[in-house]
This record gives structure tokens, C-alpha cells and sequence, in this order.
């Protein structure tokens, strides 16, 4: 390719601006890196190589070492900044610094955050144009049909360059002013993914599993800080600068382990073990018994994610062979592999409580709603019954004075009534209580006869 008097390594405008704006971000990358995230259509990386050498005949940027697989490192002089910041449309005072001197040892934890980004980003493979604003699906392939010429159909990533910071300051109030209480290795703004704010990790595992859960705290104390909004109320500092979650807790933040050859499957293992235990009260929230609802005894409760940090595990392999919309997040205290969506989601928490205290009262409502219908239905099979016959008055002995029933007449007045002989009714024993007694009656007293 012919250059000019200007150019003289013939790049064009666009892979020009491409390198600005990856190295605005990256701070620091090899070409490879650079073509692999602006412009993966390309069919190598010289054009890059080619811009970066022209930009740098203009005092834009520089090269001071090689990382440790030999290539080209590359990064922003101050002038380069600001024509960085021109082509990401950002405040200069936004862009960091342009990691100076890093390039001489290699920058290994560098590469590493920078194979992150470009396996969460996963930019689609087209022609070369200007800096794409928002992120473009992927195409999809029907079966029988080839795909068009220098498109690589891989899986959807998330977000573009602009959606990316690194090397972020998450700063700290002192007695001397503010210091940088913990520094993020990347921020990914893309809510269009459905990540408003995502704070990623990249670890090397050269560092001992205490000093990485020790990060975590300085996130919580970052997350808890408060600041007086214009109205008066306290609000998060972290929202005066990102956007809400959408989500109970803090923002989320991701630990991308990158072990290499350095540990195995097993010792990676441990490792991702012994991080979970040793930050569980970051994570695992506070919980609350709150019942089984009204009128039950049952005992349950919720998950409190208030003051909890999402925390997120994954590799730097998984996210280069799945890509980041796969099952390749772990998220602590779920258990298992899952989508970031279903990642996010807070286990346990008030909503699944208050579902399934809904549930417990459908089922309730069911139950007294069958007990009403039991009884309607049992009330419907009495009325239906015929009423039982009356059973027979039983049989009265005639009075053996008069024949009347012995019981006598109904209505009777018994209170003056001699006492029952079982021969006589009421008014028959009246009578004979008022005649006048014979000669013997009055001599021997009367008798009363035998039954």
C-alpha cells in the first residue's frame, strides 16, 4: 500500500481513528489486540501496525517495549490523549493516564485485561469504517447457506470500545482529601446488554487468594459511601457517576481468572473456593425471618442484598470460546454456571419470599374455597332427603272407671289431681278422692286395692 508525504506507511483515516480510540481506552496494546477489537474483518493486523507508525511520526503515540510474546507494544503520548478523547467524544480529564513506561516489563496483567474487553466486546467482523457507536447482532446463518465473504460468525459479545474504562480510581475520602481506596481493573457501561455498570477483575493468579478477596472490601466501603443530592436526601456516591442497577444491592463486579500455564483445573478450583469463602459476608447478604404469612405457622424468610456485591466468576477461556450471553458466570452463592441474566438475579431474596407467599395464599384461598363448595354441596343432599316419618305415639291404657286414656284429657289442670294409681285417670281419681267414705272405710281406713 503507497503512503504519502503525511502518511507515509499509506494508513487510512479510519484505522487511524480505531487506534486512538482502542489505545484511548486500553492505554496500552499490540496491534494484534488493537485488530482483533476495532476491526476483526481485517484480514491481519498490518494496517494497524502501519496507522500506529504513522501516529507516531506525529508525536501520537509511542512504543517502548514488547510484550512477552514478542509484539509491539503500543500507547498514547499527552497529545495522543486528547486526540483520543476527540475520537471517543470524552472530557480529557476522563481519559487517564497513558501508562508510561509500562510497556518495559512486558505489561503482562495488561494484555490480560485487554484479552477481557475483546472477549466481552466481541466486535462483529465488517469492512473497515469509522468508530461504530453501538454494538451490532451478529448474523445469523440459515442452514445450507455460506456466509458472506470475510464475515467470522462467532457469538454475540456485549458493548463497543466506547462502552469501556480502564484502570478506574474508585476513590476514598481521607483526612487529606480523597485517595484511590481500590482501583478497577475495567467498567463496562452497556445497558443495552442489560449491564447499566459492570466492574471487572482480571487475575493473573500471581497474586495470593487473600490479597484478592481483600479488594472486595475496599469495593464495599466505595459502594457504601454517601453523598447529599441538591434536594437534600443521601444517595450512593457511585451513582453520581454511573447509572442505577435496576437491581437491590451494589453494582456487580466480575473476577475473570486468567491462570494460563500457572495452575491447573484443580488448583484454579481451589483457588475460585477459597475467594468465595473468604469474601462471603461481601456477598451472601443478611437474612430475615419473616414468616409463612398470615394465619399459617410455617417459618421462612428472605435474603437481604442491601449491602451485598453481586460477585461473578468466570474465565478468561470460557469467555473467548463461548463468549460473555452463554452460561460462563458463576455467581456466588448460586452454585452453578449460568447466563448473566439469571446471574444477576439475587438468590432467595424478598421477591422469591413474597412469590412464595402469594403461592401459600392461592393455595389458602383454594382450600376454603373447596371447604365452602363441600359444605354447599352437603347442604344441597340434606335438602333433598324427604323428611322421616314420625314414629307411632305408643299406646295409652284406658281408664278402668270411665275407658278414657289414663293419661287423661289434654289440658287438664294436675295440680290438685290425686297421685297416679295406674288405674284411673286425672278426673276419675278426683271423684273417688270426693266421695264420702262407707261405714267400714270410716272404721278401718280405706284400702287401696291391689293392682
Amino acid at each position: 500500500m503507497g503512503g504519502s508525504r503525511t502518511y507515509p506507511y499509506g494508513s487510512t483515516s479510519a484505522v487511524r481513528g480505531h487506534v486512538l480510540a482502542a489505545l484511548g481506552v486500553l492505554k496500552l496494546a499490540t496491534a494484534d489486540q488493537m485488530h482483533r477489537l476495532m476491526a476483526p474483518g481485517h484480514k491481519d493486523n498490518k494496517a494497524f501496525r502501519n496507522a500506529a507508525l504513522d501516529l507516531a511520526r506525529h508525536g501520537l503515540t509511542l512504543s517502548e517495549g514488547s510484550a512477552r510474546d514478542g509484539n509491539k507494544l503500543w500507547n498514547l503520548t499527552p497529545l495522543g490523549l486528547d486526540a483520543a478523547a476527540e475520537v471517543l467524544g470524552r472530557q480529557t480529564g476522563e481519559m487517564g493516564g497513558t501508562a508510561r513506561g509500562a510497556a518495559r516489563s512486558g505489561a503482562p496483567h495488561a494484555m490480560a485485561v485487554n484479552e477481557t474487553v475483546i472477549a466481552i466486546t466481541r466486535t462483529p467482523a465488517t469492512a473497515t469504517r469509522p468508530v461504530p457507536r453501538q454494538q451490532t447482532a451478529a448474523v445469523p446463518v440459515t442452514t445450507g447457506q455460506a456466509p458472506a465473504p470475510g464475515l467470522v460468525l462467532e457469538a454475540q459479545g456485549m458493548g463497543w470500545i466506547g462502552s469501556w474504562s480502564t484502570e478506574v480510581p474508585l476513590n476514598l475520602p481521607t483526612s487529606r482529601g480523597s485517595r484511590a481506596g481500590v482501583r478497577a481493573d475495567a467498567v463496562l457501561q452497556a445497558p443495552e446488554a442489560g449491564l447499566p455498570v459492570l466492574f471487572v477483575e482480571v487475575d493473573n493468579c500471581t497474586e495470593s487468594a487473600d490479597i484478592l478477596a481483600a479488594k472486595f472490601e475496599k469495593y464495599v466501603r466505595y459502594f457504601r459511601l454517601k453523598t447529599k443530592n441538591p434536594l437534600g436526601s443521601e444517595s450512593p456516591v457511585w451513582r453520581t457517576q454511573y447509572p442505577s442497577t435496576g437491581r437491590e444491592g451494589h453494582p456487580p463486579v466480575v473476577v475473570v481468572f486468567n491462570p494460563g500455564t500457572r495452575a491447573g483445573p484443580q488448583a484454579l478450583k481451589n483457588r475460585m473456593n477459597t475467594v468465595m469463602e473468604l469474601t462471603r459476608l461481601v456477598w451472601s447478604g443478611s437474612y430475615h425471618v419473616a414468616g409463612g404469612g398470615y394465619g399459617t405457622e410455617e417459618r421462612d424468610g428472605y435474603y437481604d442484598y442491601a449491602d451485598a456485591i453481586p460477585l461473578l466468576f468466570t474465565t478468561l477461556d470460557r469467555l473467548q470460546t463461548s463468549g460473555p450471553r452463554t452460561a460462563v458466570w458463576w455467581r456466588c452463592g448460586h452454585g452453578q454456571w449460568e447466563t448473566l441474566p439469571d446471574a444477576l438475579t439475587n438468590p432467595a431474596d424478598h421477591d422469591a419470599w413474597y412469590a412464595r407467599d402469594e403461592q401459600r395464599r392461592h393455595r389458602r384461598e383454594e382450600e376454603r374455597e373447596q371447604q365452602h363448595q363441600e359444605w354447599a354441596a352437603e347442604r344441597e343432599r340434606w335438602a333433598q332427603e324427604p323428611d322421616p316419618a314420625p314414629k307411632p305415639e305408643p299406646e295409652v291404657a284406658p281408664c278402668e272407671r270411665c275407658g278414657l286414656p289414663i293419661t287423661g284429657e289434654l289440658g287438664y289442670d294436675l295440680e290438685f289431681v290425686p297421685p297416679e294409681d295406674g288405674r284411673h285417670c286425672p278426673s276419675c281419681r278426683t271423684d273417688l278422692r270426693q266421695q264420702y267414705p262407707t261405714l267400714r272405710q270410716a272404721v278401718f281406713g280405706r284400702r287401696p286395692r291391689s293392682k
